[in-house]
């Protein structure tokens, strides 16, 4: 069900060469712009015409306007599932507990009598949300994107999410009751490249935004990279992945069961795991045939998830290579379960979130721990962060010098700009000054002089 990659044999190779070892799942953004650009700049010519005849031809539905009522949305919240409404309100509020730790204050650095550097936070206008509705529904994505935007203190959110056949062509119910318990009130039925075109160009609905953030499919992350430059994005997702690091104390039960939890997600989702123990390894390998066969989605995600070149058991000689193989991976999700997991999870340096020991798995993190989902994939993790407040914020210098301490340092900026041949940056300073450099003939004292 699932291949064995073997790296116990010579020392482990670094960088490139190591990653090019690992599983990846084939996701070829690049390939998949040439057919969003068409509907991008349709988009752009025709705007909402365009929308609904996408949603005629992509989602199978005929639509008369893009936007979602107020009254669908105070609708799907009545009628939801209580239990479902309390555990969306739980999630909710513990990701409103991390992420208000995650606002960051206006602060001023003197840096000489008279200069001063601000660096104050500034919120982008106008976000666009995307929650996908294809596969499966998530309405905890919607948490993972509006919470952070709102305690970023984003003035204007909007949110889209593909309109479904089976509910008159609005987008699924779920979806819109997660959107009304989080006060989000304009929503769009739309989906795919054509979505992130709507936030980017705006149409006679929907004003366009400073930025798209939210998982989705290949053609999704091809309409991000189209408009990056144009609009701000938080990645360009790939198929979700989870890798595992663990030992023998591990319990195969465990392992088998959170490697099923992804791989359910999609056939290009990537299972991973890391470990020193060929006993924990055939354990695991014995375990997912009954848990499999136990679940939903076996044919169509699972086993195809499992099986394909994206999954693997990678058996190393220790721990030691263990955590480089991790790193060099840069997992979406990383579960450490070994002894001392707690020391060896601070020892990782990529990962998109970290889930320490047995009582953290993935699962937690999708949708109550507090940590936000929307994370790096695609060995992305080595460079990139997943959602968070900063991701909706931006970060501006005020600088403010006073006469005294722009002559104090006009002689340095002075130099610089002579030393790059760019002397009319100079000039601006000295022209301030009369035309000359400040020394202690124009009655401006410059140290060492």
């Amino acid at each position: 069900m699932i291949s064995r990659i073997d790296l116990r044999g010579d020392a482990l190779p670094e960088g490139g060469a190591l990653r090019d070892l690992l599983p990846r799942a084939e996701f070829d953004v690049e390939a998949a712009l040439d057919k969003v650009r068409p509907i991008c700049e349709d988009v752009h010519h025709r705007g909402t015409a365009a929308l609904i005849e996408y949603a005629q031809k992509f989602d199978g539905v005929t639509l008369e306007r893009i936007r979602v009522p107020a009254e669908a949305l105070a609708k799907a919240l009545a009628e939801l599932d209580p239990a479902v409404r309390a555990a969306l309100e739980e999630s909710i509020r513990r990701a409103r507990i991390v992420h208000a730790n995650q606002r960051r204050t206006e602060h001023t650095t003197q840096v000489v009598p008279g200069g001063t550097v601000t660096e104050k936070w500034v919120p982008v206008e106008r976000v666009g949300l995307y929650a996908p509705g294809g596969r499966s529904v998530y309405p905890s994505s919607v948490v993972m994107n509006v919470v952070p935007a709102q305690e970023a203190g984003v003035e204007s959110i909007a949110l889209a999410s593909p309109p479904q056949a089976e509910f008159d062509g609005l987008p699924h119910p779920t979806i819109l009751a997660a959107c009304a318990l989080l006060g989000v009130d304009e929503v769009y039925a739309a989906g795919g490249a054509q979505a992130v075109a709507m936030f980017a160009y705006g149409t006679d609905e929907c004003a366009p935004a400073n930025m798209v953030t939210g998982p989705g499919n290949i053609w999704v992350a091809a309409a991000k990279r189209y408009f990056t430059g144009r609009i701000g994005i938080d990645t360009e997702a790939g198929p979700t992945e989870i890798a595992i690091l663990a030992d023998a104390t591990a319990d195969p039960v465990h392992v088998a069961a959170d490697l099923i939890s992804q791989a359910e997600h999609d056939p290009l989702a990537a299972a991973v795991l890391v470990t020193d123990s060929e006993e924990l390894a055939a354990a695991v390998e014995k375990e997912l045939e009954p848990q499999v066969a136990a679940t939903r989605h076996v044919e169509d995600r699972i086993r195809p998830a499992l099986a394909g070149r994206q999954s693997a058991i990678v058996l190393v000689r220790d721990l030691e290579d263990g955590l480089k193989v991790v790193d060099a991976y840069g997992a979406e999700h990383l579960e450490i379960q070994t002894a001392d997991a707690a020391a060896r999870a601070a020892r990782v340096r990529n990962a998109g979130a970290i889930f320490v020991g047995p009582w953290a798995p993935v699962s937690l993190g999708d949708y109550c721990a507090g940590s936000n989902h929307v994370l790096p994939t695609g060995g992305c993790a080595c460079h990139s962060s997943g959602l968070s407040v900063q991701s909706f914020l931006r970060g501006i210098h005020i600088v403010d010098y006073t006469r005294d301490a722009l002559a104090e340092v006009t002689h340095h900026v002075v130099t610089l700009a002579e030393a790059e041949d760019l002397p009319a940056h100079g000039a601006a300073l000295k022209a301030r000054f009369g035309g000359a450099e400040p020394n202690e003939h124009s009655g401006w004292k410059v140290p060492g002089q």
